[in-house]
């Protein structure tokens, strides 16, 4: 990979990384409000917990697209071995 795609692809995981940390943010606060609604509308089944399992994956892809393993180019010798596949 060349100086200018590596420096890109670092740019593009560190937003990713950054975009994460807003969007935990953002969950936690609606959890919070999910649980006062339902604390003030009488604490009967406490229905949040399909709001915070539905946020809860949300959040495993979002950490494995931000944080997970990165996407390497392959290598030159990869790309001639496969080559010479298509060329036999």
């Amino acid at each position: 990979m060349e100086q200018s795609s590596a420096r890109k692809a670092a740019e593009e995981r560190l937003k990713q990384q950054a975009g994460f940390k807003k969007m935990v943010g953002g969950f936690l606060v609606l959890i919070i409000v999910m649980v006062i609604i339902w604390a003030v509308a009488g604490q009967g089944y406490f229905w949040p917990i399909w709001v915070i399992v539905g946020l809860a994956i949300a959040t495993i892809f979002s950490a494995w697209s931000a944080y997970g393993p990165r996407d390497k180019a392959p290598s030159e010798a990869k790309i001639e071995e496969e080559t010479r596949k298509f060329e036999e």
